[in-house]
């Protein structure tokens, strides 16, 4: 059975967990994949630091962290920093609704094969997020 969960490290909720599931579905149907099992863990920016810290040897801040278990089938664990999220939504000016709705798409997109290394891959990167954003409807 093909499954996505939403857990939580923080005070922080998704508001409609069950819309975000069908519009997340709907992405994996569009390109192609097959959905085994998808794990979101919303944190905040210390606990996803640690997380880069220990398994990337990384030092330093990010919004997404997905660790792919599976390359036949999306299986993963996203990890997702509502600091940055935030962070990134006051940078940018956008709501933060529509942030996270694009870092949710990107974690998914990456599973499914997309990059954003070069230049023109970002900017592929870019267009299917907003293409998969203009199919959520926010309240």
């Amino acid at each position: 059975m093909s499954e996505i969960s939403f857990h939580y490290e923080l005070d922080f909720k998704i508001k409609d967990e069950h819309k975000i599931d069908s519009w997340i579905r709907g992405l994996i149907e569009e390109e192609g994949c097959v959905l085994k099992e998808l794990v979101y863990i919303f944190c905040d920016d210390e606990y996803l630091l640690k997380i880069n810290q220990e398994h990337l040897n990384h030092d330093y801040y990010t919004d997404i962290i997905t660790f792919d278990y599976d390359e036949s089938e999306l299986h993963s664990d996203l990890f997702i920093s509502i600091d940055r999220v935030k962070d990134n939504a006051s940078t940018y000016g956008k709501e933060f609704k529509n942030e996270l709705s694009r870092v949710i798409a990107h974690g998914v997109l990456h599973l499914c094969g997309y990059k954003d290394k070069s230049e023109e891959d970002e900017q592929e990167m870019r267009a299917k997020e907003d293409y998969y954003l203009s199919k959520l409807q926010f309240d």
